[in-house]
């Protein structure tokens, strides 16, 4: 027969060799996620580099295209600006005569009111002749 120390032995034995065959399970999954991690990091960088080579073309090809809308926009400032100044010209070469000719007519017209006579019956007054 077993004696107590032996006893107590062959069961701290047998907690170690428990416990080795835990941590050895822990260090083979450990080691299938690192290898799985190591395979998706892979998978993820030959998908990442062409789709990084399709966002660079992308931007190019919009800061291309920005550089166009800039130059149009340029050019319809440039155009109102002219159109602006057209406006101006044009309004001061038709509402500075144009006012001219009204007050003109209207100086006449009162002209020719104070000179006609006055009829007192009432009614609109009658051209002498």
């Amino acid at each position: 027969m077993l004696t107590a120390g032996e006893v107590a032995g062959l069961i701290a034995a047998t907690g170690w060799v428990v416990l080795v065959c835990v941590l050895a399970m822990v260090l083979v999954k450990l080691a299938r996620l690192l290898k799985e991690t190591t395979k998706a990091v892979t998978e993820l960088n030959n998908r990442l580099t062409p789709l990084l080579d399709d966002v660079s073309l992308t931007v190019n090809e919009t800061n291309r295209q920005l550089m166009a809308v800039e130059a149009i926009a340029k050019d319809v400032k440039q155009v109102s600006g002219h159109a602006a100044r057209l406006s101006a010209v044009t309004d001061t070469m038709f509402t500075g005569p144009l006012i001219k000719v009204s007050s003109l007519g209207y100086g006449v017209r009162r002209a020719i009111e104070a000179r006609r006579p006055v009829r007192r019956g009432g009614g609109r007054p009658r051209r002498v002749q």
